[in-house]
């Protein structure tokens, strides 16, 4: 089955897509075809955005689903007025959140929080720089400061895993690649000894790393499933003997893998 999913925000668009995408996953037989509408702030916009509903509806045969977040009601009555069946994300919870507290919500647009509180601002974007400057074992001089140095075969998943912890929730988080050579020796890597208590392992299937692999260098010996194996199968050795906790990230987006690390570590969100 195919379907037509929207996303239309008064402002980034963030809100709607992440609580429109946890829903859409209950839905695995079917397959959405997704647009997403931001800063749909004045009429002519939200006219755009309501034609090119009705245009998916009548090409579908059947009604897009629609997730909004515009606070508007003017704005919102010109989209529920097309034909996509409407799921309104803010106004659904709320009117009874503003029951519940006893107060009256503001009705404006939304900002991300982070975004007019310039401590967490700030170490959201240090952390960036943190997670870049220490990727895949470049740097080593600044171990001392990360909050969680991860460890895995190349393409296991460390460098989009350490830009999410930092970008999401302003963690130092660096990362370091597991070689052929690393995997010969019974030690741990010289740069990681110190920091045992700081490492955490990913680890993969490895006919999964054997298709990452060759999306870069297909029919390479980098890319062979014996190698692939071998390599993985020895992480994991490395990781049992001194006692690495790690995870498989096979099948995990990058979001649960960055949470799991959290909560197997108990390293504190900076933010939330």
């Amino acid at each position: 089955m195919k379907r037509t999913a929207f996303f239309i925000s008064d402002s980034t668009g963030i809100t709607a897509e992440v609580m429109g995408e946890s829903l859409l996953s209950h839905f695995p037989s079917i397959e959405f075809e997704r647009h997403s509408f931001t800063y749909v702030d004045n009429e002519e916009k939200a006219r755009a955005a309501a034609d090119t509903i009705n245009a998916a509806a009548l090409s579908d045969g059947q009604a897009p689903v629609v997730f909004d977040t515009l606070i508007s009601e003017t704005l919102r009555n010109i989209i529920t007025a097309s034909n996509g069946y409407c799921v309104d994300v803010i106004n659904t919870f709320l009117s009874p959140l503003e029951k519940a507290l006893g107060a009256p919500s503001s009705y404006t647009v939304g900002r991300p929080k982070i975004a007019t509180q310039s401590s967490q601002y700030n170490r959201r974007i240090e952390a960036v720089h943190f997670a870049l400057d220490n990727d895949d074992g470049g740097r080593v001089n600044r171990y001392n400061e990360a909050d969680v140095i991860l460890i895995g075969v190349s393409r296991s998943g460390k460098t989009p895993s350490c830009l999410y912890l930092a970008l999401q929730f302003g963690i130092y988080a660096a990362n370091f690649p597991i070689t052929e050579e690393d995997l010969e020796t019974a030690s741990l890597p010289k740069a990681l000894v110190d920091y045992k208590d700081r490492l955490f392992g990913l680890t993969i299937g490895p006919d999964r790393l054997a298709s990452i692999r060759s999306e870069r260098l297909s029919g390479s010996r980098y890319a062979s499933s014996r190698q692939c194996e071998r390599e993985v199968q020895e992480a994991l050795t490395m990781f049992e003997r001194f006692k690495i906790p790690y995870i498989d990230t096979t099948d995990c987006s990058i979001e649960e893998i960055s949470t799991r690390i959290l909560a197997e570590t108990g390293i504190e969100r900076k933010f939330k």
